[in-house]
């Protein structure tokens, strides 16, 4: 069966593979599962075949045969438990190795995304100057505290896993700033995500959309 997610057909990120289906496709990469791809447009997403698929109108999605879902973090956790490459098969550590993926998802990146909203969306307001660096300092907090426990090891928790490409995903999205640069080894982690093979195909297909776009 052909599995197919859904990702914009005009991403926001302007190929920088930041968009969450990135999290799909670098997953079905490091799994060497071929997938296609379906782009949609912002009008599209909110019409009644995506809204079936998605109910608040967002990307991704994935299917295969009658197996439908949306949010990036479940559908990572689907295919790296329908296929092995991403957790690991000890139990107690594949346990873990999914907090990592909640922890990025519900710890991590929720003041991240914050920051991005309120730089955004609510820059004109009178308050946005005091409120940004509230958020900031959560933000570093956080990084604080992740790299605390990452300390020099090479990935979160033993082998490469779920929790690493999830965590890498959300650390991407503030790549290059103050507030992770402050942390040596957070900045090497991201790196060294990077630098993997299923990476670097995955980034290059989700680029290529942008280049196509601009090519039109």
């Amino acid at each position: 069966m052909t599995i197919t997610i859904t990702a914009f057909a005009a991403s926001p990120d302007r190929g920088r593979g930041q968009a969450r289906d990135m999290r799909l496709r670098w997953a079905l990469e490091e799994v060497g599962q071929p997938y296609e791809v379906r782009l949609v447009s912002f009008a599209e997403m909110k019409e009644p075949a995506h809204l079936a698929l998605q109910p608040f109108g967002q990307i991704p999605t994935f299917e295969e045969g009658d197996v439908a879902l949306f949010e990036s973090a479940a559908i990572t956790l689907h295919i790296a438990e329908r296929w092995p490459g991403l957790l690991p098969e000890d139990p107690a550590a594949r346990a873990r190795a999914i907090t990592w993926m909640f922890a990025a998802i519900g710890t991590v990146e929720q003041p991240i995304v914050e920051a991005e909203n309120a730089r955004f969306q609510e820059s004109d307001k009178l308050w946005h100057r005091e409120r940004q660096p509230l958020i900031d300092g959560r933000i570093a907090a956080r990084l604080r505290q992740l790299s605390a426990r990452l300390g020099e090891a090479e990935w979160l928790d033993g082998a490469f896993s779920a929790g690493d490409l999830v965590m890498i995903g959300v650390l991407r999205r503030i790549g290059g700033s103050d507030l992770l640069e402050a942390h040596p080894n957070l900045a090497a982690y991201v790196a060294r995500g990077e630098a993997r093979p299923a990476f670097r195909r995955a980034y290059e297909a989700q680029a290529e959309v942008f280049r196509n776009l601009q090519r039109t």
